[in-house]
């Protein structure tokens, strides 16, 4: 029997998602975003790279330009306002300390309470479904780059202009990840979530035949999450804690 999920906490007014690519977010998480702006909370949107490598038929300057208005347009559907692209090359992100810096950096910025990422591990389904390397280098990144943030004495050329530390992520986040114990429930919010996918016209549309169906897909991984929470759907998250250092 499949264990069930212990809901996320929503005692939070500030939360920082960052992931890879325009679209990563959409594939699972967008509902939640959705209900937690709905509660009147505040959602930023970092995205490391515009996704430019994303469409085969299309140069990747003109795919930068329409993916990233995609994602502003995707963002708003779910109540996010600000979204923000560091404009990383798609495709050949690498963990380390390049890029823990650049995410510090946001930390720093936004000051969030909890920061939300994707699936970093290195299949989706704890088995044989890969997971994409992008994915991995930011994710493992963001959980190092939390802790980063919270260090004066790590990237203290950021410190300036009223820049300061910020070592109060609570908890990091990473959606869909296999090894999630955690969900929340995303019944009410889970249309405003496919409407967030659909968003993503331009690459829905370079995906194969044409046969990609985004409701279809979404429902398919939030009903099993739902009945681990006894809901009808819902999104999971592995979670991580950064309260108690």
């Amino acid at each position: 029997m499949t264990e069930p999920l212990e809901p996320v906490t929503e005692d939070w007014q500030r939360a920082l998602a960052i992931v890879a690519h325009p679209d990563d977010l959409e594939f699972g998480a967008a509902a939640a975003i959705a209900r937690w702006t709905g509660q009147g909370k505040q959602v930023v949107y970092c995205l490391v790279t515009s996704g430019e490598a994303g469409i085969d038929g299309m140069p990747p300057p003109r795919a930068r330009e329409v993916r990233e208005q995609e994602q502003r347009e995707s963002a708003a559907l779910v109540g996010v306002d600000t979204v923000e692209f560091l404009g990383l090359p798609d495709g050949v992100l690498e963990y380390g300390v390049p890029l823990r810096r650049e995410l510090a950096a946001v930390v720093r910025r936004h000051r969030p309470e909890i920061v939300i990422t994707n699936n970093f591990r290195a299949t989706w389904d704890g088995a044989d479904v890969l997971n994409q390397a992008d994915h991995i280098a930011v994710g493992r990144a963001t959980l190092d780059a939390v802790r980063d943030a919270g260090n004066r004495w790590i990237f203290p050329e950021q410190l300036t202009d009223g820049v300061e530390p910020w070592g109060r992520v609570r908890q990091v986040w990473a959606a869909s990840s296999p090894r999630s114990r955690h969900g929340v429930d995303t019944t009410d919010t889970f249309d405003r979530g496919v409407a967030s996918l659909l968003a993503h016209e331009a690459y829905l549309t370079g995906l194969g035949d044409g046969s990609f169906d985004a409701e279809e897909f979404l429902e398919g991984g939030a009903r099993p999450v739902g009945a681990r929470l006894g809901v009808r759907y819902g999104t999971s998250f592995e979670v991580f804690h950064f309260d108690l250092w």
